[in-house]
């Protein structure tokens, strides 16, 4: 173990790439530290009365657990008054959140799903909170959703942290990925791993199986194969792993291997997918990409989207490089 500090990990990065503002690094630091806050109540659970629904709903129509609004605010009240964002947006939340009246504005936004895999928490199962930061220019009215629609290559950091027998935060800052582990006893995240890389071939995969009559063509074709096993024409066994939160997934397959999907269905058709291009799709599909792997809709690069608006879904294809272009093949042909 390195021993090194996130802190000064990010102070090492600045000194050594050049391109990493105080701004950012303070963005960085504080969302490490609320994810320290968002872990803590998530253990006591039961015992801060913070489970079950809060009864009321998302921006998408979902019902919200009560951690699910806890985490938001931790989230929007750490940051709100630092004078390093110039705005944010959750979620959870219909529009942006302005940086308040007489607070100086930083030059980044930052992008947040406060509590992936919500639906884990009445089960104590995993969950995780999702960030993607992005630069704006010193003018920009935040009030409004345009200076967020920027596409996943406009990233100037992005991660996850996993909330489970131990807690990690897993970061790029587009030089590769890195993680770090809580340590409750220094109250600090200690980097635990670097330069983490998917092995481009893999024998596991993640998907909701429950669509399967929903999928296309291409995804029923490529699932179809990896289920025959050595009898079929991958000629080796395949494993599948479904955790429902997409952050527990996506840290598997950084850690160990493997491709995720969350495919255009007839369900999700009309909106485009599931998954939420800005606070999922784009900090993960740009976590696998700097760790060595691919991401794509099955049609397109997941990073090269314009965004629409705020709240857009996409279809979602990510993980071992060769796993996912040969889904991506498939839709072509």
């Amino acid at each position: 173990m390195s021993g090194i500090t996130l802190a000064a990990y990010l102070r090492d990065a600045q000194r050594a790439h050049g391109r990493l503002p105080d701004d950012l690094i303070q963005t960085l630091e504080i969302t490490a530290t609320t994810c320290e806050r968002i872990s803590a109540a998530l253990q006591r659970g039961a015992l801060a009365g913070i489970l079950g629904m809060a009864g009321s709903e998302n921006v998408q129509g979902e019902d919200q657990k009560k951690l699910d609004v806890i985490a938001n605010d931790m989230l929007l009240d750490a940051h709100a008054s630092g004078g390093h964002l110039a705005g944010m947006a959750s979620e959870e939340m219909d529009d942006p959140f302005p940086i308040p009246d007489g607070v100086s504005r930083g030059r980044y936004l930052l992008l947040f799903d406060p509590l992936d895999g919500s639906s884990n928490i009445d089960i104590n199962a995993l969950t995780g909170t999702i960030f993607s930061v992005l630069a704006t220019a010193p003018d920009a009215d935040t009030t409004r959703v345009t200076p967020f629609l920027q596409p996943g290559t406009a990233q100037v950091a992005a991660g996850y942290a996993v909330y489970g027998p131990a807690t990690q935060l897993v970061l790029t800052l587009g030089h590769g990925v890195d993680a770090f582990t809580l340590d409750p006893e220094q109250g600090a995240f200690i980097l635990t791993s670097e330069g983490m890389r998917i092995p481009e071939a893999t024998q596991e995969f993640a998907i909701n199986m429950s669509n399967q009559r929903h999928w296309e063509a291409p995804v029923q074709r490529y699932v179809a194969e990896l289920l025959a096993g050595k009898t079929g024409v991958r000629g080796k066994d395949f494993n599948m792993r479904w955790v429902a939160a997409m952050v527990a997934d996506i840290h598997r397959i950084l850690t160990r291997g493997g491709i995720f999907l969350y495919p255009l269905d007839s369900k999700t058709a009309a909106k485009g997918g599931k998954l939420r291009l800005m606070y999922e799709a784009n900090p993960m599909a740009w976590l696998i990409e700097q760790a060595g792997g691919a991401a794509s809709t099955g049609r397109e690069r997941i990073l090269d989207l314009a965004p629409s608006g705020l709240h857009q879904r996409v279809a979602v294809i990510l993980g071992a490089r060769e796993e996912v272009e040969r889904v991506a093949g498939y839709h072509a042909s």
